[in-house]
């Protein structure tokens, strides 16, 4: 992808941390900073200058920046996006208001569905209508819209989101719509949903492109003020942006599409993790990234993040599926949960210990960062078990207060619970613990996978903490801390390939099957989405993958169907049935015999080769680790405290091993060794935790 480019440099701002990677010939430099609400930019600048300083290197020097944001996300929590208006069919104004009417809490009287991004008198009509084949069937007045584009002219509409009944059949009527907006309001940003997300079902489709529109003008100004911003401190490089879907796009479609950037972050961890995954050999792999507000889980599988074209953001009953905001774009399928390093804690009505969503974030963050907070979070309790060296937090640029923690942790869950400090941190640590352990079994069974089969890849800063523990819950008995864990998702923005995918609905029944309406559909979303990544790079070499989504005839929802390009090319519905019906009974445990089937979206993703990596050789325990210091570290699994071995991981070389409770202590994270694992470390700096492997009835006999 870029292997001409020798200084790069990854850039992840995360809800609490902004991770910084600088990767040159000479090595690989990172560094966390607090994130900066107001300006992000400060923060990345701020890393960009601490990383190039250990290398040695001016900004000058860095040849290309991938950067990923949670600011597009954000700005949909918080509903802190531009004024927004939305033209759609007369008749359909409320359908982002109705949703799709499906409860995600059946037996809640008081059932609160989300507030839609737009209230209805920000919404808008025209008389027309397309049917689902894309026929016209009442003709769009131009001279309606250009009243309408007068009226919202009068209103100073910052933003514009334009989604029409069927549009993704036939864009005819959309597109009239943004040329007379963009005659009549040129100030205004346009948004269709032909471009944005030219899929059925109207209200995933409308809100997209809402979502789009609303945080378009957002983007675009931090974008550039970024852009400008690097400029002057001298690195005048190309600047990418990770998307969703586990690639990296240009800067331009990027402040076009702000709604791809939505989980850019989260698809980075999978990324690295993926690329990790390779170097090892494993074919299936539990991804486990934890920061400082979100723990995300992803299941990988023949070294390729689980993807979905469908997520939601901005849950409203504790990250419960059908509560948030659907965003109908590629992304990497991941199961996201408020358990972070600054989660806060409180006891409920029952006398329960609840932690999450809600986050201190870093401003004013967790209490023993002693910037005011005053409620217990995660980090507190870790802090207060023996996890976290308060002396050399985050490479020694913050000082913790054990003081402060114990105060929060016994003034809001010990006194209420009858607890001392460290038997209120051990019920807080134990809960997020479980609440972790728990979406991965529901994550895992909803794939039909057996969690017990997979090794364990933890990054993020918080992870390493967690892992052991998780593992010991989810049966899980390998686990790799890879180099630079705390700062995986920036690592996976430099590992990840310019990519760009294109998704259309052609609603199309294996009976009706049209080989030659198929061959060319492909054609051109291969064009398009090669498009998007020659814009990035126009020498590069560019491979298309393809995909179906099929379902049996009367199902709600279909399931994603990979193709070669020759079957793609071939159009041989014989050739789509059979695929689908494999991977449906491999799914579902069965097919439906006699039963028609149908393809309902269309997809080509075009990508830049990843490059090949290296296999690990099989490393073997050499040498005990030895030591620097001692430290009283809780475990959780033996129900006390014990003395734990504190390690360096620079002096974790391949071979060395250690058995827990121990302590592997680096800059951005330590690697908590549970009573039930040891530590290896592995030819590539990975460290391995392992649990001991149980005797066979024959070599107990013999022993």
């Amino acid at each position: 992808m870029a292997g001409h480019i020798t200084t790069r440099l990854g850039v992840d701002i995360g809800g609490t941390f902004t991770d910084v990677v600088l990767e040159t010939t000479g090595g690989q430099y990172s560094t966390k900073v607090l994130t900066t609400y107001g300006a992000p930019e400060d923060a990345i600048v701020d890393g960009m200058r601490r990383v190039c300083a250990k290398a040695g290197i001016a900004p000058a020097a860095i040849g290309q920046i991938i950067h990923g944001t949670t600011l597009a996300t954000n700005a949909l929590i918080e509903r802190r996006g531009a004024k927004t208006a939305f033209i759609t069919t007369a008749g359909f104004r409320d359908v982002i208001e109705m949703r799709t009417e499906s409860r995600f809490e059946q037996y809640d009287l008081n059932l609160a569905l989300p507030e839609p991004l737009l209230p209805r008198n920000r919404r808008y009509v025209v008389r027309e209508r397309m049917d689902a084949r894309g026929q016209a069937l009442i003709a769009l007045d131009r001279a309606e819209v250009e009243a309408l584009a007068d009226e919202l002219q009068a209103a100073d509409y910052q933003s514009v989101a334009v989604g029409l009944l069927h549009a993704y059949a036939n864009d005819a009527h959309e597109k009239l719509v943004r040329d007379v907006l963009a005659e009549r309001l040129p100030q205004a940003m346009v948004s269709i949903s032909s471009e944005v997300s030219p899929q059925m079902r109207e209200y995933e489709r409308f809100n997209t492109t809402i979502a789009n529109a609303y945080i378009k003008p957002l983007i675009k100004s931090y974008l550039g003020r970024l852009q400008g911003r690097l400029e002057r401190e001298g690195a005048a490089c190309p600047i990418f942006l990770m998307h969703s879907g586990g690639g990296i796009v240009s800067l331009d479609s990027a402040a076009e599409f702000p709604v791809r950037l939505v989980e850019s972050g989260p698809a980075g961890g999978a990324v690295f993790a993926a690329d990790i995954a390779a170097r090892h050999g494993l074919d299936k792999v539990l991804s486990f990234d934890m920061g400082g507000t979100t723990a995300k889980i992803c299941l990988i599988k023949q070294r390729a993040p689980k993807t979905s074209r469908v997520f939601e953001v901005a849950r409203t009953y504790r990250f419960k599926k059908g509560s948030g905001m659907p965003i109908s774009i590629p992304v990497i399928d991941m199961v996201e949960i408020g358990a972070g390093g600054g989660s806060l804690a409180h006891v409920d009505a029952l006398n329960q210990i609840r932690v999450g969503p809600e986050s201190a974030g870093s401003e004013p963050g967790p209490a023993c960062y002693g910037r005011g907070g005053a409620r217990p979070a995660v980090t507190d309790a870790d802090l207060i078990l023996g996890k976290l060296d308060p002396d050399n937090f985050a490479g020694g640029t913050l000082s913790l207060h054990p003081e402060r923690a114990r105060e929060a942790v016994e003034g809001v869950l010990g006194q209420r619970l009858g607890m001392d400090p460290t038997e209120a941190a051990w019920g807080l640590a134990e809960v997020v613990d479980e609440n972790m352990a728990n979406a991965a079994r529901v994550h895992a069974v909803e794939n039909g996978e057996d969690l017990s089969e997979y090794t364990m890849i933890a990054f993020g800063g918080a992870a390493p903490l967690h892992a052991g523990r998780l593992c010991e819950k989810l049966g899980i008995a390998r686990c790799l801390v890879p180099p630079g864990a705390g700062v995986g998702s920036a690592i996976g923005f430099l590992r990840a390939p310019f990519s760009f995918e294109a998704n259309r609905t052609v609603f199309m029944r294996i009976a009706d099957f049209d080989g030659a309406t198929v061959r060319r559909l492909f054609a051109e979303m291969a064009q398009e989405a090669t498009g998007f990544v020659r814009s990035c790079d126009a020498a590069a070499e560019i491979q298309t993958d393809y995909k179906v989504y099929m379902r049996y005839s009367g199902q709600g929802w279909d399931i994603p169907i990979s193709l070669t390009a020759e079957q793609a090319q071939a159009a041989d519905p014989a050739v789509f049935l059979e695929l689908f019906e494999r991977d449906y009974a491999n799914l579902f445990g069965r097919s439906v015999a006699g039963m028609g089937a149908e393809v309902t979206v269309w997809s080509v993703n075009a990508r830049t080769p990843s490059a090949p990596v290296a296999r690990v050789a099989p490393t073997e325990a050499l040498r005990q680790a030895r030591a620097h210091a001692r430290r009283a570290l809780f475990d959780a699994g033996l129900g006390r405290r014990a003395e734990a071995g504190v390690h360096r991981r620079e002096d974790f070389a391949p071979g060395c091993h250690a058995s827990g409770p121990a302590l592997i202590t680096e800059d951005e994270t330590t690697i908590v060794v549970p009573a039930s694992r040891t530590a290896l470390g592995l030819a590539d700096g990975c460290i391995e935790l392992r649990a001991p492997v149980a005797a066979t009835p024959e070599e107990a006999g013999h022993a």
